[in-house]
């Protein structure tokens, strides 16, 4: 694994991200969201990972209290495999633990075996499913849970 570092996103990263979210998922989100979440969401925080000066993965997640959720994540197709999702998502655990954060929790697709397992990985626990969660072809999502 190459040297990774990662930080919180800037508005200047959001092409960048924007271009991740489109390799990734069958519905990325608008542009203007990431700016609204930037900007206007004061629970949102928003982490990249860099690699020799590319940004090669985000995540996001809302803080609220003592509660993290886990907005999305990602990883460009051409750096998975070689750590940095885990590395971005300890990142964001060890960001969220140090601002008093005490139960994360996020929704993962059914037929997302990969990701269910780094997630198991870190303690998260299924609690259960959203029949019909994801609009573009309405698969369940796993809600996953741990205590931080």
């Amino acid at each position: 694994m190459a040297k990774v570092q990662f930080r919180k996103m800037k508005e200047s990263d959001i092409e960048a991200v924007r271009n991740i979210d489109k390799q990734s998922f069958p519905k990325p989100w608008p542009e203007d969201i990431y700016y609204e979440e930037l900007k206007n969401n004061n629970y949102a925080v928003y982490f990249v990972a860099i690699v020799d000066d590319n940004i090669v993965g985000f995540c996001g997640c809302w803080m609220i209290l003592d509660e993290a959720q886990i907005t999305n994540i990602a990883v460009d197709p051409s750096y998975r495999g070689k750590g940095y999702g885990q590395g971005l998502f300890q990142y964001v655990i060890n960001y969220g633990i140090a601002h008093g954060i005490r139960l994360l929790s996020l929704e993962v697709r059914v037929s997302n075996i990969v990701a269910q397992r780094m997630y198991k990985n870190f303690g998260l626990q299924p609690g259960g499913i959203r029949k019909n969660y994801y609009t573009d072809n309405q698969e369940d999502a796993i809600v996953l849970w741990v205590n931080l």
